[in-house]
């Protein structure tokens, strides 16, 4: 382990790698500190670019704004009280309190040294857990992987907010969307007589259109329903280190805690930062010895929130990696970079690409590190940034959306695909239909035909997913996470009729 990490280290601190981490932390601080952008946003802006390069150097850009979009949503919580990303909600709870103390960078000092920490925390995890978690699954055969994905797939539309069915009939379409083109035989399906579709339709665009494309249609409708109003803050902001020095002391066990918690939750398919926030910060708040002090700016808020938001990056690799799941929507915008690649990751990724792992752990390191510079030194410019209005920001989103679509073939049909299903994941928006497991749907769906088919192969038996071990425990916690899913669909109209 030590010879490869140490060849990827090499790779990754050459002069042109190190340049696109910062690069990608630069814009993904950028992307989180800018409202209604979102990290997922910030991550599929950058996608196209990493089309020409090496796969070391186009997941080492990804990986840096992965870190920086996590840490970003700071600044316009603490700022503005509005927070950048989801993930970054509770971050206001105590972040914009503080600051309206007249301690702005003292909030912000102690979000970045927690996502700092919650970070590293989170690859310590990773570099630990991955390798076991990839031996472990080597004994998985096709009838395992198959029902893995589906136990994925309705583990994800079970958490889509009281929404099973929706989320449900979103993860099929987007099943459904990967059968257009040839079969496994070469049989052709779904074309509807145009050869355009005869390959089926290209991940980018697809996941530019019902994403990206779609989020910033509904930001052009709230245009229209909210008075734009400018706000003005102070950015002339001092960060007092040796305050934060002290701070960060009293919070080892918080920032720990709240890390693993982070860590953990990544590593769950369909969570991410948004759940590993809320849920770091009620135990950081029951945990507390003066839990009544929580929401009025104290260090304990910040760091539960910050930490545990930046450790979701280090855990959600670890099925991404280890089994080729993607632990949330950032994950399977990855996984679509190392397919794009020619890298399918799993647990062979271990064997057959050390080096790209090692790459990945150096980036993530060198990446935090970058991540503390950029927000400790230019933190003015990003409060700044982060009021760029939406008229201007949606687009010069919009045109770089398109640019990166078409430059996946110079196939102007690409650029219709990010437009139709633009509109489809609009209206799948507006009727409150979750996007997640559509989009898990899409990166999955080929893998799952094509280990579906060989298990028959195989065996032309169905009861085979039955009598394998494995098989019927995933099977089992398929249908278990659909019924807990119904329970607390219920248990939620029961409260809500009260």
């Amino acid at each position: 382990m030590t010879n490869f990490f140490l060849q990827a280290l090499a790779e990754v601190g050459t002069p042109s790698v190190l340049g696109l981490i910062v690069i990608g932390v630069l814009f993904g601080i950028i992307g989180g500190s800018i409202p209604g952008f979102t990290v997922t946003m910030a991550i599929l802006v950058v996608f196209p670019f990493t089309f020409a390069m090496d796969p070391v150097s186009g997941v080492s850009l990804m990986v840096g704004v992965f870190v920086g979009g996590y840490s970003g949503g700071i600044v316009s919580g603490v700022m503005l009280g509005i927070p950048g990303t989801p993930s970054s909600i509770t971050t206001v709870y105590d972040g914009y309190p503080m600051a309206q103390k007249g301690e702005p960078g003292r909030a912000l000092g102690i979000g970045v040294a927690s996502s700092f920490l919650g970070t590293i925390i989170s690859v310590a995890v990773l570099v630990f857990f991955g390798p076991l978690i990839a031996n472990f699954s080597m004994n998985f055969r096709p009838w395992e992987i198959t029902v893995l994905i589906v136990f994925a797939l309705t583990l994800v539309a079970g958490l889509s907010s009281g929404a099973l069915l929706k989320g449900l009939m979103a993860a099929a379409l987007g099943l459904l969307i990967t059968t257009v083109g040839y079969d496994r035989n070469s049989n052709l399906r779904f074309d509807f007589g145009l050869p355009a579709m005869g390959s089926g339709f290209e991940i980018l665009p697809v996941m530019i259109g019902i994403f990206a494309f779609s989020q910033l249609l509904g930001n052009i409708e709230k245009l229209k329903d909210e008075k734009s109003e400018t706000q003005k803050i102070d950015t002339n902001v001092t960060i007092p280190y040796g305050q934060i020095i002290k701070d960060m002391a009293g919070q080892k066990l918080n920032t720990l805690r709240s890390s693993l918690i982070g860590s953990l939750v990544g590593a769950l398919p369909g969570t991410g930062g948004t759940v590993a926030n809320f849920l770091s910060y009620d135990q950081a708040q029951k945990f507390s010895r003066r839990p009544e002090e929580f929401g009025t700016g104290i260090p304990s808020g910040i760091v539960a929130s910050e930490a545990s938001n930046s450790a979701v990056a280090g855990g959600a690799f670890v099925p991404t990696l280890a089994l080729g799941i993607p632990g949330d929507l950032p994950m399977a915008i990855m996984m679509g970079v190392l397919i794009l690649h020619g890298i399918t990751p799993g647990p062979m990724m271990f064997e057959q690409n050390p080096v790209l792992v090692g790459a990945i752990y150096a980036s993530l390191l060198i990446g935090a590190v970058v991540m503390v510079l950029c927000n400790l030194l230019l933190v003015r410019w990003f409060a700044k940034i982060s009021l760029i209005p939406q008229q201007i920001l949606v687009p010069v989103v919009l045109m770089l959306c398109a640019i990166g679509a078409y430059a996946l073939n110079n196939n102007l049909f690409d650029i219709w695909v990010l437009f139709i299903f633009g509109i489809i994941g609009y209206l799948l928006w507006k009727a409150e239909v979750p996007l997640t497991p559509l989009i898990l749907g899409v990166v999955l769906g080929d893998n799952l035909e094509r280990q579906l088919f060989r298990a028959l192969e195989l065996n032309e038996s169905w009861l085979t997913f039955l009598t394998r071990p494995l098989s019927a425990l995933f099977l089992t916690l398929a249908v278990a996470s659909i019924l807990f899913s119904l329970y607390q669909d219920r248990k939620i109209q029961r409260l809500k009729g009260l």
